[in-house]
């Protein structure tokens, strides 16, 4: 769809950075908006890109993960998920050593899920969520700061731990409720097969 009554984008009159860390880069622009209306000061947090995976075993079940994340100081569900690299070629090259990383599952058919932005009006950023079906096991490497639990659970339990609100990260609820409803509809056209 295409609409010709879109809003046009605002002019960067000046941009300053604040902080420039490799988790935090914070700027500061001035913008005109179409209107001709100045915002002075208008904050965005600048991140790389950001990549998800919804694996998926030989067997129908899910790789989840758990970690403590100090932001909000409590564990739940995850997928695996995490930053690109500048020595990554491409998101799903990140997705792939994410998932290797934090869970040691590789391998499978790989394809593009989602692409979503976790603030488009703050942030800077996409992330990229990919499905990978067929993983098999190998030898989990994370990172000195991760301390990661991983859990396979199936179609169904995955649906009872997102009603549940076992998710509190939007970023991989919203790709699993696609990865599920997409999964109903494949049964459906197949009879349930």
């Amino acid at each position: 769809m295409t609409f010709d009554d879109d809003p046009g984008p605002w002019q960067v009159l000046s941009r300053e950075y604040v902080a420039r860390e490799p988790w935090h880069t914070v700027r500061v622009d001035r913008v005109q908006l179409p209107s001709g209306t100045i915002i002075p000061k208008y904050w965005i947090t600048e991140h790389p890109p950001w990549v998800n995976v919804v694996a998926v075993t030989g067997d129908d079940r899910v790789v989840l993960i758990r970690q403590y994340r100090h932001g909000i100081g409590r564990v739940d569900f995850e997928i695996p998920a995490g930053t690109s690299d500048p020595e990554d070629t491409s998101p799903e090259a990140a997705a792939r050593r994410e998932l290797l990383e934090e869970t040691g599952y590789r391998g499978g058919t790989w394809s593009l899920l989602m692409t979503l932005s976790a603030n488009p009006a703050l942030q800077n950023n996409l992330t990229y969520t990919f499905l990978a079906e067929g993983v098999t096991a190998g030898t989990a490497s994370p990172e000195v700061s991760e301390d990661i639990r991983v859990h396979l659970v199936s179609l169904a339990e995955l649906e009872a731990l997102i009603d549940r609100d076992g998710f509190l990260q939007a970023l991989h609820a919203a790709p699993l409720l696609k990865f599920l409803r997409q999964r109903r509809a494949r049964a459906g056209a197949t009879g349930g097969r």
